[in-house]
């Protein structure tokens, strides 16, 4: 069944290079000339290491392109999505076959995400953004804080098991579509997908092929889209995708070799930072930047 998974995420991929290639080349002598390719890579290289500990892309990644002056606004979202593609699906790769996860427990989950994205975001889209965002910040900091409480022994909680059952995997499923479908609004899955596994009893490290390969079936034909109405920046996504790639490669086999108590602090860092984020989102007036 793992290779079912891999096979039919192989094929999305290369769908979404074909199209990619084509249109670079077509468009080879016009690349955008506000655009370094230096600059864009080392923001690409940086933003995917930390990608694949955990942190997430988009929002880091947006930050950076605007700092640095590497895009235009209006061709954002796009190039996110364009040039990050192919670094989470190899997250997708390296951790689907490197961290075990019992199969039922992995289709299941990944499908409910995608499921989530595709059907939910109707509904999705039209609840109280801000709301959902101060629910998921408060959410994110009590489990963080709770995560703490575990690993320093005044409460248990956590677990080794790398599969679900029964009523839990019941749960996991839900949980994993509403997750799935909130991404619609920007909120990111990497996080709440930690304290999920976390608190179903499983270990954190199952948490990386399940929400890397959530996000990487939703991306090429995302991404497509976006190639085919030109909405992105071809430099930039060309730049930021091959350093990624790089960046994912030496970060995830830093992650591989983390010990889980390591790996349990980092989790707890990273649905921290996200939570504020979150926190901070809430108080802008307009729509925060999407993170992944």
């Amino acid at each position: 069944m793992i290779t079912g998974i891999l096979g039919i995420l192989g094929i999305l991929t290369a769908w979404f290079g074909i199209e990619f290639g084509r249109d670079l080349s077509r468009n080879r002598a016009s690349l955008e000339s506000e655009t370094s390719f230096a600059t864009s890579s080392a923001i690409g290289f940086t933003t995917n290491f930390f990608d694949t500990l955990g942190i997430g892309s988009f929002a880091p990644t947006t930050a950076l392109l605007k700092v640095f002056k590497q895009i235009q606004d209006r061709v954002i979202p796009g190039t996110l999505n364009v040039s990050c593609t192919i670094p989470v699906v190899a997250e997708a790769f390296i951790f689907i076959t490197v961290i075990e996860v019992e199969p039922i427990t992995l289709i299941s989950m990944l499908g409910a995400a995608t499921l989530g994205a595709w059907l939910g975001a109707g509904v999705v889209s039209h609840l109280p953004e801000k709301k959902i965002q101060l629910g998921m910040a408060i959410a994110l900091f009590v489990t963080a804080i709770l995560m703490l409480c575990s690993i320093m022994g005044w409460m248990p909680g956590g677990g080794e098991a790398i599969g679900l059952s029964g009523i839990k995997l019941v749960v996991a499923v839900v949980a994993n579509f509403i997750l799935g479908a909130l991404m619609t609004l920007g909120i990111g899955m990497y996080a709440p997908c930690m304290a999920l596994v976390y608190f179903l009893g499983m270990s954190p490290t199952v948490a990386f092929p399940i929400m890397m390969g959530s996000c990487a079936f939703l991306m090429p034909v995302a991404s497509i889209k976006f190639v085919r109405e030109g909405s992105y920046n071809r430099k930039a996504s060309l730049a930021i995708g091959v350093f990624g790639l790089v960046g994912v490669f030496i970060a995830a086999y830093i992650v591989k070799s983390l010990p889980l108590d390591v790996l349990r602090w980092l989790v707890i860092a990273v649905i921290l930072y996200t939570s504020m984020t979150m926190f901070k989102s809430v108080r802008k007036p307009a729509t925060a930047d999407a993170q992944k």
